[in-house]
Formats: structure tokens, sequence, C-alpha cells
């Protein structure tokens, strides 16, 4: 393998590894179904692949990832009928023009995030944070249930929160605007 294509290489695995995850989650708000939008999604990153020599990496990709995983995800409805009829179609896709399409990329670039955060989070930590977080229990009910202190979870939550507002800076106002819209993100 030549220096060129070990470069090309590296540059799609990072671009595989920082967008896959999201563009999942994006395909599978349309879908509805995570396992045709990580074939969609794969779909995708293998036209990438194919076309690696012309494809430009250095310049932003975020949008031709999303828009591409929209028109596969459009084609694949169609395809399979899963609209009633062509008129529901034809409303679904018109959400690219009314901004809606950016705003599901956001929230399924985010939602991809953050659920990587947490799978990062050592395995106490991430059941304390996730029994807080998503299941509304207090500290108390928490330690009661996890047969721990409060203390302990305390310090779990804290450790949680640390590394959730480090793995999640970059997205902290997109986090905040979702937060507002929308409390059911898990």
């Amino acid at each position: 393998m030549t220096t060129a294509d070990t470069i090309l290489k590296q540059k799609f695995e990072e671009l595989f590894r920082n967008h896959f995850t999201g563009l999942c989650y994006f395909a599978q708000k349309y879908l509805g179904d995570m396992d045709s939008s990580k074939d969609i999604v794969h779909a995708v990153f293998v036209k990438i692949w194919e076309n690696r020599h012309e494809f430009e990496f250095e310049k932003p990709a975020k949008s031709y990832l999303f828009t591409s995983v929209y028109n596969r995800s459009m084609n694949f409805i169609r395809d399979h009928k899963k609209f009633a009829d062509a008129e529901d179609f034809d409303a679904h896709a018109a959400s690219l023009e009314t901004g809606e399409f950016y705003d599901s990329m956001e929230v399924a670039e985010l939602e991809g995030r953050i659920k990587q955060a947490i799978a990062k989070l050592p395995e106490k930590c991430r059941e304390v944070f996730e029994l807080n977080r998503f299941e509304g229990k207090k500290y108390a009910e928490i330690a009661a249930h996890l047969n721990i202190s409060i203390k302990t979870v305390e310090n779990q939550m804290s450790k949680a929160l640390k590394v959730m507002r480090e793995e999640l800076k970059d997205y902290l106002y997109i986090f905040i605007l979702f937060i507002l819209k929308n409390n059911d993100f898990m």
C-alpha cells in the first residue's frame, strides 16, 4: 500500500468513526428500523470508499453525508412502499426544504454522540447516570436500588457529568436547543 493510499484509508476511517453513529440515528428517524438504517449508512460509506480517489476528504463532509443518507432513506421508503400514497411521500420529502432536515440531522448527530459518550462511562457510573437521567430516580432511590451509599451515587454522577461535558463540549449549543425542544432523546 502506498503512502497516499494509507492516508486515504486513515481519512476514510476518521470520517467513518466521526459520523457513522449519528448517521444511523438520522436514518432511523425516517425508517424506524436500525438494521435498515445501518445498511443505508454502510452503503453511503461503501460508495465513498469506491470513489475515495475522487472524494475530497479535506472539505467538510457532514452535509454531503447526511444528504446522501437522507436520499437513500427516501429511496428505501419509496421502494418498500412504507407510505400509503405518493402525496405522503412528497410531503415527507419536502422536509428538506423546510429546514426539518437540518434539525433532524443535528439531533441525530447529537443523539449518536450522547450514546457514544454514555458508552465511554465505566459500568457503575453509566448505570447510576442512566437511572438518574433516563429513569428519573433520585439519588436516594439509586443508592437503595444498587445497594450503595448516597455519597457513592453523588461521586458517580459527578464523574459521569464530567465525562459527558468533556465528550459533548462541541455540541453544547445543539444540546441546549435539543433539550429545550424535546426531552425524550433516549
